[in-house]
């Protein structure tokens, strides 16, 4: 509880002043580096052939996102496919197969991470540093700059009119927004967590693993090759950048990933850093302070809600005795340190685990998939405050229906077409993520779990579930490095990701053209805490109680059968 209670305190100390200053990168605001983040910026704004100041539509921005992950993810793809023959592979691992590189591809380029392979034994160094890191530290962004440019279509009092349409207003430079943010922003941030983490013992390298030789010499193996490379950077921005995938199979399990205790804090801290410094960009970015407070006191409430369920059930629960519970877990971190990285690492669609959450408890399992189904608590970068988003907007709709009173917000009425855009949204999840699971326990032969009861309908469902919230974590008794698992997943990765981003902005962009009306002393008040008692109501609804059902034939049920025995 300590470690918990600290986390939280130093997280927020911490996310406070740089979401602040995250404000003021986004705004374009003039800083005191400019000069010397010019020296980086310019050229790249050069290679680009674009102008920062140049605004863009929301068709525009949105296009130039597509654009560029077409493009990234083409070449990555690439890199995947013919590392064997590319230079940095001095262990010698040999190609991707084609459904493993694209699943890969996509799963990282959806700032996901779901991994269908073990990264120390299927990738080169090169396709780590490049293909996979580079994804690591561009595709948070990229939902980051998303989340921006909603955040202006929404208070576009300041805003020019987009270059070539005057029926558009500007939500800004997508090129600029996604650069501004990675060089002023992560960058720097991801070489302080390097370095803290190299400290503690993170291998940091390009030389080949050594070879050990076995303490136990009648065994078939009379030697065994220490995988090793440059860990440090890569685990810096998966946790920073909500990615969680991890250079090792075993994740943050592994000691060489983790090796001490102050690593694991220092990988929670960066977990639910730069999801809580948006929540605080909010207010500077957009003028309103109380804005901030809704957002930020709805999700604490929800994590603290998730956290304390995650750590009762884990570690006080009818279940908690069973010494079948410690499969799984490192003893060095314990019941409580395992239970609040699982209740964090999926609060935030981040995914890295340090105790497999296959064997976790089924209720503390349970409150993961919740977390992921909510997509909201904290949530990744820019994706989570875009999720959030999606449910205010809806708490509006339905606030305005029960009261009586035309849905507005921020002076500008939602409308037929708004919401059959976010129905749309909300609708989707539980079509792919139930329709993928249900037809995949159809046909055993492809279901692949380890488990034929309850917690083998967990397995299945978890496993879409954290697809389609981008988070990448899994039940790994799952046979998953399949082509039908390779290919559906590829599916709901693209589905959970693209219509989450793209939605939310051309909502706020079709809200900020209409005429603004004054707000008086009969409009919905959004910034209090019976609205946001409301608004938690109404995730809840759409959640929990949508996907009851399935979680009642799997971890409910796995929990009562426990419980039986």
């Amino acid at each position: 509880m300590t470690q918990t209670l600290l986390l939280f305190v130093i997280a927020i100390a911490l996310a406070w002043p740089l979401g602040l200053y995250l404000a003021r990168v986004m705004r374009g605001a003039p800083m005191r580096g400019d000069r010397v983040f010019g020296l980086i910026e310019k050229p790249l704004y050069a290679l680009l052939g674009t102008r920062p100041g140049r605004g863009m539509s929301w068709r525009g921005y949105v296009g130039a996102f597509l654009l560029s992950n077409a493009i990234v993810g083409g070449l990555t793809w690439v890199v995947f496919m013919t590392q064997a023959w590319l230079p940095l592979n001095p262990d010698a691992i040999p190609n991707m197969r084609w459904d493993t590189a694209l699943h890969t591809v996509v799963s990282f380029l959806t700032n996901t991470n779901q991994q269908h392979y073990s990264g120390q034994a299927q990738l080169s160094y090169l396709s780590q540093m490049t293909g996979i890191v580079g994804l690591q530290v561009v595709t948070p962004l990229m939902g980051l700059a998303l989340a921006v440019a909603t955040l202006r279509g929404f208070f576009p009092d300041d805003a020019r009119r987009s270059e070539g349409d005057d029926r558009s207003i500007n939500v800004g430079n997508y090129y600029a927004d996604v650069i501004r943010a990675s060089v002023r922003f992560m960058l720097p941030l991801c070489l302080v967590w390097t370095l803290l983490l190299t400290s503690q013992g993170v291998p940091s390298t390009l030389q080949a693993g050594p070879t050990a030789t076995p303490v136990e010499q009648g065994t078939a193996f009379t030697a065994q090759k220490i995988p090793l490379g440059p860990v440090a950077a890569m685990v810096a921005v998966k946790q920073l950048g909500s990615n969680g995938g991890g250079w090792y199979g075993p994740n943050s399990a592994m000691p060489l990933e983790n090796p001490t205790p102050l690593s694991n804090f220092i990988e929670l801290l960066g977990i639910v850093l730069i999801p809580l410094a948006i929540v605080f960009m909010v207010g500077g970015f957009t003028g309103r302070r109380k804005l901030t407070g809704l957002v930020f006191g709805s999700m604490l409430v929800m994590s603290v809600l998730s956290t304390g369920a995650s750590l009762w059930s884990e570690g006080h629960s009818a279940t908690a005795a069973s010494p079948l519970l410690m499969e799984g877990k490192e003893l060095r971190f314990g019941v409580d340190g395992s239970a609040l990285w699982s209740a964090l690492t999926t609060q935030v669609n981040n995914g890295s685990v340090n105790a497999m959450h296959d064997s976790l408890a089924p209720l503390t399992g349970g409150v993961a998939m919740v977390n992921m189904l909510v997509n909201a608590i904290w949530g990744g970068v820019g994706c989570g405050l875009l999720q959030f988003i999606v449910y205010l907007l809806l708490t509006v709709f339905l606030a305005g229906l029960m009261t009586g009173r035309t849905p507005e917000i921020f002076g500008r009425k939602i409308e037929t077409p708004q919401v059959r855009l976010l129905a749309l949204l909300i609708l989707l999840q539980p079509i792919v993520v139930l329709g993928f699971t249900a037809f995949t326990l159809a046909i055993p032969s492809i279901t692949g779990n380890s488990n034929p009861g309850f917690h083998g309908i967990s397995q299945v469902f978890y496993e879409y579930t954290s697809a389609f919230a981008n988070n990448g974590s899994g039940f790994e008794g799952l046979g998953d490095g399949t082509v039908w698992w390779n290919l559906s997943c590829v599916a709901v990765l693209l589905l959970g990701r693209f219509p989450a981003l793209i939605i939310p902005l051309v909502v706020a962009a079709q809200l900020g053209a209409k005429r603004r009306a004054p707000e008086s002393p009969g409009s919905l008040q959004i910034e209090t805490p019976t609205f946001a008692l409301t608004l938690i109501a109404v995730i809840a609804v759409l959640t929990v109680l949508q996907f009851m059902p399935a979680l009642v034939l799997g971890p409910v049920a796995e929990h009562l059968a426990l419980n039986a025995h």
